[in-house]
């Protein structure tokens, strides 16, 4: 039974990969708002409702790591390090996933840039991934502030902390578009990232 559930879920991942594959293609060559459920489902060779099965949002087939991204905050401060801050842990978490060009980070690739850039309604998903990944990092940050500070304090750290991120993202994504491959980006926001976490540790002592 246990090689049978593999088979299952390996099955599972590959008709996820495939229909996420096939609608990224359609979405970068025609556009997110031209393209239909239907012509994602013929490209992948599955039936419509088996898209919407594992996407329910069309807009989850362009951001398929909305997941890994609204969590990446949060789960940076939750799995820190013993004795490590939450702001360093933040710190440490953005330089892997920058060295590594991480889509989380905003390395997408110029076409998938494009695409989203030019659609106002993955724009407009993408700002409220930004805010949910916001509000799971003040939830997070909640269980470590001091009890003495005031109650607002993780949602201010989270809304600083969240700003710098969006900054970054964008710039990240700013770049790619003006053509930089991810190295030359690499190495251009290493030293802006610094900037902009020495601005914030000033700021964010409780946390730091």
């Amino acid at each position: 039974m246990t090689i049978a559930t593999g088979l299952r879920e390996s099955k599972k991942q590959e008709t996820r990969r495939a229909i996420s594959d096939s609608a990224t293609r359609l979405f970068i060559d025609q556009g997110f708002e031209r393209t239909t459920i239907a012509e994602i489902a013929a490209a992948a060779r599955v039936a419509k409702k088996t898209v919407t099965n594992y996407f329910p949002r069309k807009e989850d087939l362009a951001l398929d790591h909305h997941e890994a991204f609204t969590a990446s905050l949060a789960g940076a401060v939750a799995g820190r390090a013993p004795g490590e801050s939450p702001f360093a842990a933040l710190g440490r978490a953005f330089r892997a996933t920058l060295t590594e060009h991480s889509p989380v980070a905003g390395f997408t690739g110029p076409a998938f840039a494009r695409m989203v850039a030019d659609s106002p309604t993955l724009t407009a998903r993408l700002r409220e991934l930004h805010d949910l990944r916001e509000e799971a990092l003040a939830a997070a940050l909640a269980s470590v502030t001091p009890p003495d500070a005031p109650a607002i304090a993780p949602r201010a750290a989270a809304a600083l902390i969240a700003a710098a991120d969006r900054l970054l993202f964008s710039r990240i994504q700013e770049l790619t578009l003006a053509g930089h491959t991810d190295e030359e980006i690499e190495a251009v926001l290493t030293p802006e990232a610094n900037h902009v976490h020495a601005l914030l540790s000033a700021s964010l002592t409780s946390y730091a």
